[in-house]
């Protein structure tokens, strides 16, 4: 991931089209790179997650321009490279395994981070998600425990409601997981780890 790294914080400095093109075929070379981890996270995934046959690159990785027309950042370009395995691909709206390499957040410090779950779920998948909580909270609590024990995996809770949402009766004790508006675990990963030549395969 050296290419990688190195192309993202040079690019989170110099975000304009001249220096991009002038920088194209780094931007190629990172990609290269990048895709070549992806290939070989993919196929490990569909190892243990049957759910995820079939699926290849262009299923699960995104284009690195900004769709900047209804935005106030007009940056052209992404600063950050990911990756989502999920069935029925990237589009699909499916929980799945995230993959993220940010060298140079807003905060000026690296965002490398795994997510597994699923984010901004539709109305529909959403109710689904809750119904299940509250019919089969323990399982899920009894697998978000297990992933933080052996692994330090967080369950995120930045986006959440302030009241249990309705249908659902206040005060339970899965109150605090029938708020949430998205539902995924996630490790934060540093350089060492980031950096390392067997990163697929940790």
């Amino acid at each position: 991931m050296k290419n990688v790294v190195s192309f993202l914080k040079e690019l989170s400095a110099h975000n304009n089209r001249d220096w991009f093109e002038a920088n194209k075929l780094r931007y190629r070379e990172a990609q290269a790179e990048f895709n070549a981890f992806a290939e070989r996270l993919i196929e490990g995934i569909q190892r243990f997650d049957p759910s995820t046959a079939g699926l290849t690159l262009r299923d699960c990785t995104y284009r690195i321009y900004r769709d900047v027309r209804f935005s106030p950042n007009k940056q052209p370009y992404k600063t950050h490279f990911g990756l989502y395995v999920c069935p029925g691909g990237k589009k699909s709206g499916n929980g799945g395994y995230y993959f993220h390499i940010e060298p140079c957040a807003e905060d000026g410090k690296p965002n490398y981070v795994l997510t597994s779950g699923i984010y901004m779920p539709e109305p529909r998948v959403l109710k689904s998600v809750r119904d299940e909580i509250f019919d089969n909270g323990e399982a899920l609590l009894a697998s978000i425990e297990k992933a933080h024990a052996e692994a330090g995996w967080e369950l995120d809770r930045s986006n959440s409601l302030k009241r249990t949402p309705a249908g659902y009766p206040p005060g339970t004790e899965w109150d605090d997981y029938l708020k949430l508006k998205d539902f995924h675990i996630s490790k934060t990963l540093d350089d060492a780890y980031v950096l390392a030549p067997d990163l697929a395969e940790r």
